[in-house]
């Protein structure tokens, strides 16, 4: 070898020693920046390279060279890291102390190691009652200790498997809470099971495990996994099947293997009925089983109850009308005596139209005169912001979906169904235009055949964030009874909020024009997406405050089309959290957001051990870095985080407007240039407007409203209920038909 070669080629070292701290560690590929006490060195040393996980307090050897970096100065630069629990009393405080268990934190962490020393360890995992020798922790604590040390063990070895296995760490925990201690024989006999079982980790992550553990490439085991992935990616997009036609061209793409092949893995899974083939209209496409069959289950349901008897004797609605008239001191227009009449004679109504026009008086009118005549009413929303406000607009008790139908916390499951029906006479849905067909199912089937069904809903919003298009296909299939109301109401008129949804909803451009004194709708021009977000983030901080007396957090928010790009929800948050709530020292970082008291945050998933839903909005009230928790107040509702379940939250002082179904504020701020054009769509235009309630600021090119306002198209969704319905309705009729001729 050449001196020049033998220069430029660095001798490897081995250092080793105890982690003072971590500077900085991704979860997602392993990457992370240690100050380390090394053996034969005096000061800190900092060590750069990769670990499933790492603490305080443990112990590390590592395999490198030194390297001078440019910013940073001299570092370790590790090719292999091993880490090891640590042994000396001075670790040991340390890592307790870290938050890596918990329950416990710098405070506990020090009592501890005074009371067991080095043998704090063998205490948590042998002798647990011992720790109630400690002043301060009772049985509740010591049990939280055990049960997060336990864990902890498990998590570090899925850990280990998912980093051997050249796979991200984020998620080790939510593979924990999925398979429990038997996550790592799960991935390794079939590691697929994590793009099906598990949220955030795709068809890709599971396959790069897959290949790591020796399965080919062409392996049935694999084809048909990702025929079942494409089709659940589908679901993302609403979806409830694809076109055979789609779906082959997806599945080559994704696998790159023949399409043979995936025509026999394909018959595989038509076989043992893990899809379904039907055609929608002259289309053949293929099903997931599961919402397949959901459909047909809301359409057998729904006929189901259109069948039978009114649960209540007949109303006089000539009546009814005048006495309404005379409780509400309303007089009620034509098309809303109309949709009474309809409905207290119906036992399966859809009431749907835009803001203004007058559903809640109806609903309200229909609901006053059906509890005088003693009948059992239920009412219901999918979020629990609408279910307050339809508590607050009707008086009368309202919940959300998942309570009425009481979710079992174990299955996710509701106790509600076929078998313990819910109990009453009427159950009214509001915002049923984001109900998805797996959550109509479900309530289709608790409720009992005797009752009547009250749906209502805006039919031009964007549709359920899941998969299928309920509303719409109730309405499209003419098996049940509408009432489309149009009329806005001379009060309403007077507000620009409305008048410019509606022009929007025609397909005219909203009056975008400076308002001659106070007006509840404004644009802002922003030509450039760096003006808008700084336009943005001031008018939030303070001219909507000053001028309107809005509370920053509290009361506006600010809706995008999108998450991704400059004006996208994701940076704007980071933009509003830093101008609104800048962090303090009391603050948790994880999962890319940084999380503080009084910060407005936004859980992203259904956790029914919680009882928090998709899209349900909080405010932090505390962060404790010595029990490792967080504490979110929900509605007056405290509920407590592990730092590990954070991946669940992210910072909500904007949010994409698909997100904002069900929910009203008062004040919106949308920011909407051409960089959002995949996303321009009337009806999401729609909906982001009639989320404001007394101010809406449109802030950015009157070319993108432009954009928006034509493009009614949306994106058509594969779903076959309104098939079920019209041929269910048919059926019906030519069976009365006959029972008639007979």
């Amino acid at each position: 070898m050449s001196k020049i070669e033998a220069a430029s080629t660095p001798e490897r070292e081995v250092i080793a020693g105890l982690v003072e701290r971590v500077t900085f560690h991704n979860g997602d590929n392993g990457f992370c920046v240690l100050r380390v006490k090394a053996r034969s060195h005096r000061d800190l040393v900092t060590v750069i390279g990769h670990a499933a996980t790492i603490s305080a307090g443990e112990w590390v050897t590592a395999s490198g060279e030194w390297v001078n970096d440019f910013t940073h100065g001299k570092q370790f630069k590790a090719h292999f890291l091993r880490c090891s629990t640590p042994t000396s009393v001075e670790g040991i405080e340390k890592y307790l102390g870290s938050g890596m268990i918990r329950g416990i934190g710098p405070v506990y962490a020090k009592k501890l190691v005074k009371a067991f020393a080095d043998k704090v360890f063998d205490v948590i995992e042998a002798q647990p009652d011992r720790l109630k020798e400690i002043a301060g922790i009772g049985p509740v604590r010591a049990e939280r200790i055990t049960g997060a040390w336990a864990e902890q063990k498990i998590i570090r070895e899925i850990m280990v498997f998912l980093h051997s296995n050249g796979v991200g760490t984020a998620r080790a925990v939510r593979i924990y809470k999925t398979y429990g201690a038997d996550a790592v024989q799960v991935m390794s006999e079939n590691p697929y099971r994590l793009a099906r079982d598990i949220r955030g980790i795709g068809f890709k992550t599971a396959d790069a495990i897959a290949m790591k553990l020796g399965i080919e490439k062409t392996a049935m085991i694999r084809v048909r996994a990702g025929i079942s992935y494409a089709l659940t990616d589908a679901m993302d997009d609403g979806h409830c099947g694809l076109p055979k036609d789609q779906l082959l061209p997806l599945a080559v793409e994704l696998l790159e293997v023949a399409k043979e092949l995936i025509q026999t893995a394909l018959d595989l899974e038509l076989a043992e009925g893990t899809v379904v083939a039907d055609s929608v209209g002259d289309t053949f496409c293929i099903f997931l089983s599961g919402f397949y069959r959901a459909e047909q289950v809301i359409a057998e349901r729904l006929l189901r109850l259109i069948q039978g008897g009114l649960p209540w004797p007949a109303i006089d609605a000539d009546k009814a009308l005048p006495w309404i008239e005379q409780r509400t001191g309303l007089t009620l227009a034509q098309s809303q005596a109309t949709a009474i009449r309809l409905a207290i004679a119906s036992k399966v109504t859809v009431i749907t139209g835009g803001p203004g026009v007058g559903k809640t008086t109806i609903v309200n009118s229909i609901l006053r005169i059906l509890a005088a005549k003693g009948v059992k009413l239920l009412l219901c929303a999918p979020t629990g912001r609408a279910a307050k406000r339809m508590r607050e607009a009707t008086g009368f008790e309202a919940k959300t979906i998942h309570r009425l139908l009481e979710v079992d916390p174990k299955t996710g499951g509701f106790k509600r169904g076929p078998d313990l029906p819910i109990e009453c006479e009427l159950v009214v849905i509001d915002e049923a235009s984001m109900v998805d067909v797996m959550l109509m199912q479900a309530l289709l089937k608790a409720i009992p055949d005797g009752a009547a069904l009250l749906i209502v809903g805006d039919i031009d919003q964007l549709p359920s964030v899941g998969p299928g298009q309920v509303l719409a296909d109730i309405i499209a299939s003419g098996a049940v009874p509408v009432v489309r109301l149009t009329e806005v109401f001379r009060q309403a008129a007077k507000s620009r909020i409305i008048t410019n949804a509606h022009r929007i909803n025609q397909g005219s451009m909203p009056d975008l024009s400076k308002p001659d004194g106070e007006s509840d709708f404004y644009f802002v021009e922003a030509n450039e997406p760096e003006i808008a977000a700084t336009r943005i983030v001031e008018m939030v901080k303070s001219r909507i405050p000053k001028r309107f007396g809005f509370d920053p957090i509290h009361d506006i928010q600010v809706l995008c089309p999108m998450n991704r790009g400059d004006v996208g929800a994701r940076s704007l948050n980071v933009a509003l959290q830093a101008a609104l709530n800048p962090a303090g020292d009391r603050k948790v970082e994880r999962f890319g957001w940084v999380f503080a008291p009084k910060d407005k945050v936004m859980q992203i998933e259904n956790d029914y051990d919680k009882e928090v839903y998709n899209g349900d909005v909080g405010y932090i009230e505390d962060v404790d870095p010595d029990t490792g928790e967080l504490t979110t107040d929900f509605d007056g509702r405290s509920v407590t985080y592990g730092f590990g379940e954070l991946d669940t939250l992210v910072p909500a002082y904007a949010a994409t407007i698909h997100k904002s179904q069900g929910s009203e504020y008062p004040a919106v701020v949308i920011p909407i240039l051409t960089q959002h054009y995949t996303m321009l769509q009337r009806n999401l235009l729609y909906t982001g407007i009639t989320r404001g309630k007394k101010l809406v600021v449109l802030v950015g090119q009157k070319k993108a409203v432009a954009m928006a306002v034509r493009n009614a198209s949306g994106r058509r969704r594969w779903s076959k209920l309104d098939e079920w319905l019209k041929q269910a309705a048919i059926a019906s009729t030519t069976q009365i038909a006959k029972s008639g001729e007979a």
